[in-house]
């Protein structure tokens, strides 16, 4: 009888004795009793794959930590940046023959059989530290979660394949390289897995950095992790019990001299119990959550990071990455100060504070060039509320408070920046004109083409409800003010927006989204919130509202289409990252800039040449005529353009402004209900957030000069002279204009002049314009004429003139 044979009779005749008698016999017996064929079936290798890892974020510095994300808290390091009394710690602690042994320790696992048969339960587990990393690999190397079970149930086949796991690894791998493993792979407790973590968590310092009595203590926790609470401090005697039995067995291994131990057994340990935040709503500052958000969205969009977003949201959480990402710690504190500032502290608000706590001021940057995107802020906490204890107020929806809905102020985790198909984004008014300027440009409309502003003006799009001429949608201005004839550095400086309804029925609706969608802009349609506008984006030359704001979208849309303009039509996708590492230390090319040259240079040239009227600044050829945000030049400081915006009832006001470095655009609504208009924003809190903003944002840095379109066709077209046709008669002036190619109309309003009553006073413009272009015929009203003398009788009858409508049609 051979002794496995033996030892398995013993067993099944319940004589015990055998295996106390022959403790070399119950090892082969061991594995008898696990199955004759189980222990000869074992692969001979274990493929080790390596442990979850927490990945990190850091701003665009590099160095200010963001966030980290991990399912597991363990970063990995090499075995020589582990510190001797580490090492030597957790051998005293788990496995004092660790480097005498093949993987088992035969006497060990017999004592531990026997201890455990007599006492009836599990007393001793005799586990090699190189068994115990068997368990650990096997659990990752797991596809399944009753692999994991199997891995982990306290059994005797359980403890034969750990054994022969064991000695297989041993094989293939140093004792350095398997210590290492365990020592990054063992869980500490508190959400502590492997001794880097473990030594943040506990002490917050690095494992380079312990003493012995923390080594001890960290080693200790292994064998009983849940038994000690590093927050509450719950199970701290038990703790220390078991620290002073590890500096103990120190001594025995002759890592410390007794004297030595006895000095650590009275360290008073200092454990802070600083779990690792996790996730973005933990982000270092609760403020830039919004940004984290954005950067996890995106990242779970990235294929490369797997198949499905399960998948990308795993490799983030256990591969090890660090990412340097976009944001500017300069730009983000310089948008929280300004909308801090904006509401709170602001000289032009009564009491200096905004009442309406609901509103959201959002900002988000992004630079010109490269599509990184330097700051999301708003005056929100990217959090959770607590559903037992909510600080959230009722939902500004009346029907939905009743329900007990809660409103998204002071704490939220929708992206109200950035957006999605739930959250399209908020109507931005006005600033929706340069879409309508740039398809006029790239059609081939320059920025002298002049438009006779109507108030109202009939449209040609049929409509129902208000506002309504004749069944045909007739916008008006503010204040229903009548501009008169006006260019694109005009009409975009004033705001006039019976200039560019009609633009946009020039260009074709069509034309105008395309030319929207490639600067960046998406639609979406929202039935619960009636919003219809990728339907009407498919139908889009009858959607001359577009033009004025009608569609939602979010500020990190709008500021990214003024950067594309900013850098010269390179439309560059928005991106929330720098570089990316894996955990190797390898650059992927992933975060590298995506852009490409989405509008012609010298449309996106002309086109800013415009958009510095809004703002206060200067045309390059000095046509500026009108500002709706004057004051920013004077703030900024910079050389800038941009755009204000304010919807119907003022239910969101907008603001964007770009210079070559950075473009910002800040938007003030009510987000839980931005299409009703319970009260007006303000652009006394909007402009402020962004002037502030970008001002201090771009401190130290140059102003860079915008440049002129290479054509001047863009700017001027070709220009052609016009004839006189002051004093001469309505329809003689228009049949003359008419006759030499241009577009006439006939002002509706007379005005003062030297020619008599009802005839052209002149022209507007006055002496060139475009070829083919508009030109308006101003009427008199003879006001300033002089007064004719009848003739005196002659050799005929006298015959009286002839009879001429004063406007004709």
């Amino acid at each position: 009888m051979n002794l496995a044979s033996m030892l398995t009779c013993g067993f099944l005749s319940g004589v015990v004795v055998a295996a106390a008698a022959f403790p070399a016999v119950a090892m082969s017996g061991l594995a008898a009793k696990a199955g004759g064929e189980a222990f000869g079936q074992l692969p001979d290798e274990l493929t080790v794959k390596r442990s979850p890892q927490i990945s990190y974020l850091y701003a665009s510095d590099g160095k200010t930590p963001l966030a980290t994300m991990y399912d597991e808290n363990r970063r990995d390091l090499p075995l020589s940046e582990i510190p001797e009394v580490v090492k030597q710690a957790v051998l005293a602690a788990e496995d004092q023959k660790f480097y005498e042994h093949n993987g088992v320790d035969v006497m060990g696992v017999a004592r531990a059989f026997i201890a455990n048969k007599q006492a009836g339960t599990v007393e001793q587990g005799a586990s090699t530290l190189t068994m115990q990393f068997v368990r650990l690999s096997i659990s990752y190397s797991a596809d399944t979660a009753q692999e994991v079970v199997d891995a982990t149930e306290d059994t005797t086949r359980r403890k034969v394949r750990e054994m022969r796991y064991a000695m297989a690894i041993e094989q293939r791998m140093s004792k350095d390289q398997i210590l290492e493993g365990y020592l990054n792979t063992a869980y500490f407790g508190n959400r502590a897995y492997g001794i880097f973590a473990a030594s943040k968590v506990y002490f917050d310092k690095e494992p380079k950095d312990l003493t012995a009595a923390e080594a001890a203590f960290l080693s200790a926790l292994v064998k009983f992790p849940g038994k000690y609470d590093a927050v509450t401090g719950e199970g701290e005697q038990g703790a220390i019990e078991r620290r002073d039995y590890v500096l103990q067995e120190m001594v025995q291994t002759g890592a410390l001299t007794q004297a030595e131990a006895d000095k650590h057994k009275t360290e008073k340990l200092t454990i802070v119990g600083k779990v690792t935040p996790n996730g973005c709503v933990q982000t270092n500052n609760i403020k830039w959550g919004f940004f984290c958000d954005f950067f996890q969205r995106w990242w779970n969009q990235q294929e490369v990071f797997g198949a499905t977003t399960f998948d990308r949201e795993r490799a983030l959480k256990s591969g090890g990455f660090r990412i340097i990402t976009s944001l500017d710690v300069t730009t983000q504190a310089a948008m929280d100060k300004s909308i801090n500032r904006a509401l709170n502290n602001n000289p032009d608000l009564p009491g200096k504070k905004w009442k309406w706590k609901s509103d959201a001021v959002m900002l988000a940057g992004v630079e010109p060039g490269t599509g990184k995107v330097r700051g999301l802020a708003t005056n929100r906490n990217f959090k959770l509320d607590s559903k037992a204890k909510p600080t959230n107020g009722k939902h500004s929806n009346p029907a939905l408070a009743r329900k007990g809905v809660r409103g998204s102020y002071p704490n939220t985790t929708n992206p109200l920046l950035s957006g999605g198909p739930d959250i399209g984004g908020y109507q931005a008014g006005s600033v929706m004109k340069i879409f309508t300027l740039v398809a006029a440009l790239e059609r081939g409309y320059p920025l002298a083409t002049v438009i006779n502003t109507k108030a109202p003006y009939i449209s040609k799009i049929r409509i129902s409800g208000p506002p309504n001429c004749g069944g045909y949608w007739c916008p008006n201005n503010s204040g229903n003010k009548n501009w008169g004839t006006q260019d694109m550095w005009t009409g975009f400086g004033n705001s006039v927006n019976t200039f560019f309804v009609p633009l946009f029925e020039m260009v074709g609706g069509e034309r105008v989204i395309d030319t929207a969608k490639r600067l960046g802009l998406t639609f979406y349609d929202n039935p619960k919130e009636k919003i219809d506008d990728a339907y009407f984006a498919a139908h889009a030359d009858g959607w001359g509202p577009f033009t004025l704001g009608a569609s939602d979208h979010t500020p990190l849309q709008i500021a990214n289409a003024f950067a594309t303009l900013a850098a010269d039509g390179q439309y560059c996708e928005p991106i929330p990252v720098e570089r990316i590492l894996n955990n190797k230390g390898e650059k992927l090319d992933v975060g590298d800039k995506r852009c490409k040259q989405n509008i012609n240079r010298d449309v996106a040239r002309a086109a800013i040449d415009a958009a510095r009227c809004p703002v206060g600044d200067r045309s390059l050829y000095g046509r500026c005529g009108g500002t709706t945000a004057r004051d920013s030049r004077d703030i900024i400081k910079k050389h800038i353009a941009g755009k204000t915006g304010t919807t119907d009832d003022s239910k969101s006001v907008t603001l964007t402004i770009t210079t070559k470095q950075l473009a910002i655009s800040g938007f003030q609504t009510d987000p839980d209900w931005a299409q009703v208009s319970t009260h007006k924003m303000s652009h006394r809190v909007v402009n402020p957030a962004v002037q502030y903003a970008l001002r201090d944002a771009m401190k130290g840095k140059p102003s860079i000069q915008f440049s002129k379109p290479g054509s001047s066709k863009l700017v001027t077209g070709t220009q052609v002279s016009i004839p006189d046709v002051k004093c001469k008669p309505v329809a003689e002036a228009r049949s003359i204009l008419r006759g030499r190619g241009f577009d006439v109309e006939i002002s509706r309003q007379p005005i003062d002049s030297d020619c008599p009553k009802g005839t052209a006073a002149g022209t507007s413009p006055e002496k060139r314009t475009i070829k083919g272009g508009v030109v308006v015929i101003e009427v008199s009203n003879g006001s300033k004429a002089k007064p004719t003398t009848p003739p005196g009788p002659g050799p005929g009858p006298v015959v009286p003139p002839p009879r001429r409508s004063s406007i004709l049609p």
